[in-house]
Formats: C-alpha cells, structure tokens, sequence
C-alpha cells in the first residue's frame, strides 16, 4: 500500500513539474498559450502570442515579432510594417505558503450558529479563549495564507506586409533578418 502512495506522489510532481514552465514558441490549440494568427487582407494580418505566468513581458513581444517575419515569409513577403502593437497584462493574486486548514484540528466545532429554539445551548461562546488566546487565528500552528501576484502578458499587433527592399522607417523589419537575429532566443517546445 505505501508503494503505491509513494508512485502517486512522484507521478503528481512529474505533471507539476511539467507544468512549471515558460511557454515555449508554438501554436496555440485548445486554449493553451503560444502564438495565433488572423488573416484580414491578403498582406496584413493581426498576430498575438500569449504567455503564462511564468513567461516574461520581453519573452512574450519578443515570440511576436518571430511570428510576424515567420508569417511574412510563409506568405511570400520580404518585410512588414507593425500598425498597431500592444502587449496586455493580467495580474492576479494567487495562494501559496501557509493555509487555513490544519490537520491538527478537528474543524468541526461547535462555533456555528444553529438556528432554531436551541441555538443558544450549542452556541460555544469560550472557544477562543480555551483552545488559543489569539482566537481563531493561531500564529503558530499555521499562518494566514499568502498571497503571490501572478502575472501573465499577451501580445498583439496588427502587421502590414510589403515585397522588395525594405523602406527606411524604424516601423518595417526585414523578415529574413528578424529571423535571423531572434532564431537563438526562440525556446521550442520539447518532444514528449
């Protein structure tokens, strides 16, 4: 019986340890994060890459851009001009560390209120001061939980795409240079 215990546990940090990691340079099915793209002409197109919590704001613009001049050689293109680019944040606050609930506790005391004409008679008015003096929060069986903010990024640009030589505008980028120069920071998802 223990064995099986001890198999179950390190197959569920297997999945989380699986699961903690930036997102990697891939398409994005079935609400996973990554890259996606639409098609609005025939030589411009809205492109966004969303990260997870653990992808930084460099990492996520950064994927953008590889996708746009990945995008604009698919399509037969030699560079494209950025329109519009935004890069949107969602914070939460998440829980992690100390908790509510501890196993040495029962939990089930007779503190809640009961409705009824007994409700008095099962009311226990002396419960903080019996079992702990700082009453239902005792700093040293468990502490309040803590609070992380989380925050994940989503790029989006709108990209005009053109053929020949690049025009002299800080807004045009050269497809084959883009990929290029950015290749190496591209981190691919690993084979499973």
């Amino acid at each position: 019986m223990p064995s099986f215990k001890l198999t179950g546990a390190l197959a569920a940090l297997a999945i989380l340890g699986a699961c903690a990691t930036a997102t990697p340079y891939q398409a994005a099915f079935d609400g996973e994060r990554g890259y996606s793209e639409m098609k609005i002409e025939d030589n411009r197109f809205q492109v966004e890459f969303a990260g997870n919590s653990l992808t930084d704001r460099k990492t996520v613009e950064t994927y953008l851009l590889y996708r746009a001049a990945e995008l604009t050689r698919l399509n037969g293109y030699d560079h494209f001009r950025v329109v519009r680019r935004e890069t949107d944040a969602e914070s939460r606050l998440v829980p992690v560390g100390g908790s509510t609930y501890s196993p040495y506790y029962n939990h089930f005391h007779l503190d809640y209120a009961y409705y009824g004409p007994h409700a008095a008679y099962f009311r226990d008015p002396f419960y903080r001061t019996r079992y702990s003096p700082f009453g239902y929060y005792d700093p040293f069986w468990n502490g309040p939980p803590e609070y992380r903010e989380r925050t994940s990024y989503v790029a989006s640009a709108e990209i005009l795409m053109g053929k020949g030589e690049k025009p002299v505008d800080a807004a045009y980028f050269d497809a084959e240079q883009v990929v290029f120069n950015l290749g190496a920071n591209i981190m691919r998802p690993q084979p499973k």
